[in-house]
Formats: structure tokens, sequence, C-alpha cells
């Protein structure tokens, strides 16, 4: 037992030496906020409305922000070949799990996007998807360098195009954006090319385009969002307009904790519109630091990437951070009213258990894949 608890402390004491503080600092920074919001935005009145006890919701996230911290440390330790063996058995799990959605998924407001398995609480399966899926990908593109180069970008694109698929039959053409775009992100900086990139892009709006034109009573839902975001006196835009009242009325320095009424309007207020609640009650600045904190992230992440010759690593990076930059501000565009409504969640910051695991798997790969010694080839700042 003695060897035992020594083994692990000098585990434990080695991954504290080799982790990068700083981006581990940021990202439990990130969930504790959230904590904090939570406490603010899912308050007693809610939960008496929704006939729950006092703070259920802030309960709730408290038990899956500590989740979060045991998952991302358990990730980050790892030895880094191991890691990658598993997330790749776990990208090919949560793929089935995906497509289960379309056969034995729960249907909320019209779309099949989450999976309820007695007595587990109910999760999305493209929160856990998103961040094996970016790993699956580099591995394609760089790992298997005996196929020719426009094959392997072509096998990636299979991929991506069966989980499009399926996405959009659930449909969740949010998510679909959001893997799409990471996906170009990561082709472009492996130097694939562009005019080819170019047409590959606009094939996709061009399939979007005729998928709603076709098949009206399943995509027309998206055609509609588009209309009354250009013209919002076309439809029911009472959720966005709220959002974006609430973060005039908060201003610069907001309306105070627990003063905003946003969330008492809108349904599902701390997950699709966490950054209006923020900006209500604490005030444009504090979405500003916010905001801060992502691209800091992304600063000292790319740092690392700039800084190494793994090809893997730097492409599974740049993919990680990718996702989390781009969900961040696909957010803070719909709160705002810049782009459509998507029902994007706020990474590490938004309620929601399924939300927040993923974000930690991203956090936990990153650290992994950012310690001194997870490759050799990775230098030390």
């Amino acid at each position: 037992m003695f060897s035992f608890d020594r083994e692990n402390t000098g585990l434990v004491a080695k991954w504290w030496r080799n982790i990068d503080k700083q981006i581990l600092f940021l990202f439990a920074f990130l969930l504790l906020l959230g904590l904090f919001f939570s406490f603010s935005s899912t308050t007693s009145v809610m939960s008496e409305k929704m006939n729950k006890q006092t703070y259920f919701f802030f309960i709730r996230h408290l038990i899956f922000v500590s989740v979060s911290l045991l998952l991302i440390f358990m990730i980050s330790i790892q030895e880094k070949n191991k890691l990658i063996k598993i997330l790749t058995y776990l990208f090919i799990i949560s793929t089935a799990l995906l497509f289960l959605t379309l056969i034995v998924g729960v249907e909320i407001k019209g779309s099949r996007r989450w999976i309820d398995f007695d007595p587990l609480p109910r999760f999305q399966p493209v929160e856990l998807l998103k961040p094996l899926f970016i790993i699956f990908v580099a591995k394609i593109i760089i790992l298997n360098e005996k196929k020719d180069v426009y094959r392997r970008y072509f096998y990636s694109l299979i991929i991506l195009l069966l989980i499009v698929t399926i996405l959009i039959n659930q449909p969740d053409l949010g998510q679909t954006l959001l893997l799409t775009l990471t996906w170009i992100t990561m082709i472009f900086v492996s130097g694939f090319n562009m005019i080819i990139l170019s047409i590959l892009g606009l094939v996709f709006v061009i399939i979007i385009a005729l998928l709603i034109f076709f098949l009206p009573e399943k995509f027309g839902y998206v055609f509609l969002r588009i209309k009354i975001f250009l013209d919002p006196k076309a439809g029911d835009n009472f959720q966005s307009q709220k959002a974006l009242e609430a973060i005039k009325q908060g201003g610069l320095t907001g309306q105070g904790m627990g003063e905003g009424i946003l969330k008492d309007k809108v349904p599902d207020a701390y997950t699709d519109y966490m950054i209006a609640v923020i900006s209500e009650e604490f005030g444009a600045i504090i979405v500003l630091f916010i905001v801060i904190i992502f691209l800091l992230i992304g600063y000292k992440v790319l740092n690392k990437v700039f800084s190494g010759n793994d090809e893997f690593l730097k492409l599974t990076l740049v993919g990680l951070v990718s996702l989390l930059i781009i969900q961040t501000f696909i957010h803070i565009g719909v709160n705002s009213r810049l782009f459509p409504t998507t029902g994007m969640t706020l990474p590490f910051l938004s309620y929601g258990g399924s939300s927040l695991i993923g974000s930690s798997i991203i956090a936990g790969i990153i650290l992994n894949f950012t310690r001194k010694d997870s490759t050799r080839y990775l230098k030390n700042e």
C-alpha cells in the first residue's frame, strides 16, 4: 500500500511539474466563473416556477463542475499515446450514440439531440463527440502518411459528412456549422489548396440551401430563423429580442447580481443566452473580460503550437482551440443578434452537464498535449 501511494504521489507531482499552470488556471477559473454566474442566474424564483427545490440548478451545476475538474485532471495526467488510443475508441462510441438519437432520442422542441438512459442524466452525444472528432481527423490527416495527402483529406471529409448527416437529421444545424468551420480551419492550417477548399465551402452552402428548399417540413425552421433575423417583424423573435434588451440594460457595469430579469422571461436563458444574462447583471466589462480569457487561452496554446514540431499535436491543438473560440463567438453573436438563433452554449460557463463535460474533455486534451513531458517535440516556452 505504501509503495502504491508513493507511486501515485510521484505521478501527481510529475504531472504538476510538467503541466502548463497558466492554461490550467484559465480553464479552472472559467469553470468557477460559470458556477458563480449559475448561482446568480438559476435563482430560487426559477426553481419555484419549475417546481424544484431552492437552488436546484446551482447544486446540479456544482456537481457538474466538480466532475469536470476531475475529468480534466484524469485526462491531462494520462500518457499521450495511451490517451490518443482511448479517445479514438471513444470517438467510435460517441458516433454510435449520436446515431442512436435518431432512433431512441428524446425529442425536445422538435429536435432529437438528447439520449435518456435511466437512471443516468439526459445527455447530448454531440458534446462528447466534438473534441474526439478533432483527434480522429488529425489522426487521419497526419498519422496516415503512407496514403496520398488528398486521399487523407477525402477520408476526413467522409467522416465529417457522416456526422453532419446525423446532425442534419436531428436536426441541429448549429453544431453542423461549428464542426464544419472547425474542420475547414484544420484543413486550412494543414496546407490544403485554398482553391479546392473554397469550392468545398461553396458546395456545402449549396447543399444546405437545397435541403432547406426541397425539404421545407424538416429544414424550413432554418429559413424561418434567417428570415426573422433579417426582418424581426416576420415572426416570433421574443427570445433574441429580450436577450438584446438585457445586454443594453446591463450597460457597462450591469444591474447588479441577481437583479437581471432575462432569466425569468426567457426559458433556458442560463444555457443558450448565458452571455446576455451575464451582461445584464454584471455589465459589458465582465463580458469583455470573459472574451479576453478565451483569447488568452488561444494565445497560450498557439504559442505551444508555433514552438513545436509534432504535426499531429499541432493540428489537434489548433482544432481544439478553434472549436472553443468559434463556439464562443457564435454564442455571443446569437445573444447580440449578430447571428440567427442556433442554440449554442457558452463553453465552461453555460448550465448543462453535456456542455460542461464536453468542454472539460477539450481542456483535458489541451493540457495533456501542452505538457512538457507529453512529447519531446513540444518545447517549453
